[in-house]
């Protein structure tokens, strides 16, 4: 497990890994983003690229509106994974 203390406080271990699933998935989104716009930017040195430039700041807004979709969806998968002392036993999946 990392030791990243946000999901320390979980009951399980399972917790801890979607947790850290979705931290990754965040991640990834971010650095997905930033490479984007980066891209983009260099782009718009050219006319000629400008078109492809304008895509790529498209695709790194959308990059960025999907990044509180994640955690909204880590929050509801949380919420429904059970906890020691729960009726059905301590699953973790």
């Amino acid at each position: 497990m990392s030791r990243d203390p946000e999901w320390r406080n979980f009951q399980t271990e399972g917790q801890g890994k979607v947790y850290q699933g979705y931290s990754r998935l965040y991640d990834s989104i971010d650095a997905l983003a930033a490479i984007a716009f980066i891209i983009g930017s260099a782009l718009f040195f050219s006319e000629s690229t400008q078109r492809e430039a304008t895509w790529l700041f498209l695709v790194g807004s959308v990059f960025f509106a999907v990044r509180p979709l994640v955690h909204v969806v880590r929050d509801f998968h949380l919420a429904r994974l059970p906890v020691p002392g729960d009726e059905g036993g301590e699953g973790e999946t």
